[in-house]
């Protein structure tokens, strides 16, 4: 059903179900049923019932911090997801060119800063006084961070690129 609003037709806005999953796709830290459910404008109970259905598909996990309980996203499903997509998406050379410039990436970084690790890059900011600089660093110790996370996630979708294609191919006979 559309909302009609003058000579402009509205689309129906997403369920709560709707809502709550988008959300809780999203978290960046553990929240409380409540805190989602203030933010996706649903009663509590409605939450909890969502949220619990993400945990049992094992999207979210839930956690015990004292006397509340937590909804996270379940990392390692995560990962598995994205690995699959990884794996579905790309061919096995797309990905080998894709580890071979992020570890040429790094190395550069390395080599330009004289550091083994992003830490290292932003504790090296204190000895410097031009602005230019210390942002650069922080931006660059910023995406040294995340091509870390990305490198292993892209090694393991090479390292089992053949079995997760047989296995795919096998689904779809």
């Amino acid at each position: 059903m559309t909302k009609d609003t003058g000579d402009r037709r509205e689309r129906p806005s997403r369920t709560r179900g709707e809502r709550v999953r988008t959300a809780a796709r999203t978290l960046r830290e553990p929240q409380t049923a409540s805190w989602v459910a203030e933010e996706t404008d649903v009663s509590v109970k409605t939450a909890q019932k969502y949220l619990d259905q993400l945990v049992e598909d094992n999207v979210l996990r839930k956690l015990k911090q004292g006397e509340q309980t937590l909804y996270r996203i379940d990392q390692l499903m995560a990962t598995y997801r994205e690995v699959a997509t990884l794996q579905r998406e790309h061919d096995r050379e797309e990905l080998t060119s894709t580890l071979e410039s992020m570890r040429t990436q790094v190395i550069d970084w390395r080599d330009t800063y004289d550091v083994d690790t992003p830490s290292q890059l932003r504790a090296s900011i204190a000895d410097l006084d031009e602005r230019d600089e210390i942002d650069q660093r922080r931006e660059v110790a910023s995406e040294w961070e995340h091509i870390a996370d990305r490198l292993s996630v892209v090694r393991a979708a090479l390292n089992e690129y053949d079995w997760a294609t047989e296995r795919d191919a096998l689904a779809t006979r």
